[in-house]
C-alpha cells in the first residue's frame, strides 16, 4: 500500500503530477481533522446568505383589507 497526497477541486481528488493509478483501482481517502474543519469553515463563509426584509408587516396588510 502506498500513500499519495492530493487536493480536492470541484469535488474530485487531484493527485500530484506524475502519479498514475490503474483504471478502476480501489482507493481510500483519509482527511485530516484540521483540514476538514478548515474546509468546512471556508465553505460556510463562502455560502451566499440572502435575507429579504419585508417592508410591510403581515398584520398591516390584514388591517387595510377589513374596510
Amino acid at each position: 500500500m502506498r500513500a499519495y497526497k492530493g487536493i480536492v477541486r470541484h469535488g474530485k481528488v487531484e493527485l500530484a503530477e506524475g502519479v498514475n493509478l490503474p483504471e478502476g483501482a480501489h482507493v481510500t481517502v483519509t482527511v485530516g481533522e484540521a483540514e476538514l474543519i478548515r474546509a468546512s469553515l471556508a465553505a460556510a463563509l463562502r455560502r451566499r446568505t440572502t435575507r429579504r426584509a419585508n417592508p410591510i408587516p403581515a398584520y398591516r396588510g390584514r388591517l387595510s383589507r377589513s374596510a
